[in-house]
């Protein structure tokens, strides 16, 4: 072969070479570009059958971590929820008129040669005096459709020790416990006639130093009374006159007192009647 032959076949097999070169490097770099177009927002391939999503967001919508910014300083800016306003006490629920350490919302009023008063271990003890002894209460009070509990003992004498005044509409009377020597009980007063002499009189032993729940209903057709769940009294509104004697006058309108005896009283409670309870005192008058 000739020199001129040979140059000739070297060029046309370097050109073809190079066209394969070229070529090479083209598939190569369309290789590359494919796998950029076909990789995610985060970097990694797209699986199979997964569209491309775009990286650029969509309009009138936020970065994930635009939005994970945006949160952190909401939070950070943003005062603590208001407290959920508290919720209404129940009217007709027992209200604790007496704390069981104090004589917060009590008063002892002066009766003449009244003995001490005293709060200790939970009860308010009412020493003997020469008269009597007691407490009065100074806050607001229903009048009618309600009922007051409480617990009172005799520690020594032979008298009333837990005489309770309350008030019945516009006038007051009082429950007496063991007066007139120790067993007589009763309303005082009804149509001016104490609790030794009207329809509601009757008689109860009393021991020393074991308690007692008395319980007082007041509503606009009666007045009933209970001693640890006995009834004692159940006297109709209508047509009578109520008072109290001169001795109790200070204890209105809510008050215990004890004569010539040491008692005690706790667990002193009030609370209203609901409707249902009013209207069944009313049906059975």
């Amino acid at each position: 072969m000739t020199a001129r032959a040979r140059l000739g076949k070297e060029f046309c097999w370097g050109e073809r070479y190079a066209g394969r070169r070229f070529a090479l490097w083209g598939w190569m770099l369309g290789i590359g570009i494919l796998g950029v177009g076909l990789a995610d927002p985060a970097g990694g391939p797209l699986l199979a059958g997964e569209t491309e999503k775009s990286s650029a967001p969509e309009s009138g919508s936020v970065h994930p971590a635009a939005q994970h910014k945006n949160a952190s300083a909401t939070c950070a800016e943003s005062p603590p929820p208001a407290p959920s306003p508290k919720a209404a006490e129940d009217p007709h629920a027992w209200k604790a008129l007496f704390d069981g350490k104090t004589l917060k919302g009590w008063k002892a009023p002066q009766f003449g040669g009244e003995g001490k008063v005293e709060v200790k271990d939970g009860q308010i003890i009412l020493h003997a005096g020469e008269t009597m002894t007691g407490i009065v209460y100074e806050g607001k009070l229903p009048t009618t459709n309600y009922e007051l509990e409480l617990e009172g003992k005799r520690i020594n004498g032979s008298d009333f020790f837990a005489t309770t005044t309350f008030p019945v509409g516009d006038s007051h009377v009082s429950f007496v416990t063991g007066g007139w020597g120790g067993t007589v009980i009763g309303i005082s007063c009804v149509d001016w006639r104490d609790a030794s002499d009207n329809p509601t009189s009757a008689f109860r032993e009393f021991k020393n130093n074991q308690w007692y729940k008395f319980r007082i209903r007041v509503t606009d057709a009666r007045i009933q009374v209970w001693i640890d769940g006995d009834p004692v009294v159940d006297l109709p509104r209508k047509g009578y006159k109520f008072s109290v004697r001169a001795e109790c006058d200070p204890c209105r309108p809510l008050g215990i007192a004890s004569w010539c005896t040491t008692g005690a009283v706790r667990n002193i409670r009030l609370r209203l009647l609901k409707p249902e309870e009013v209207k069944q005192a009313a049906e059975e008058n």
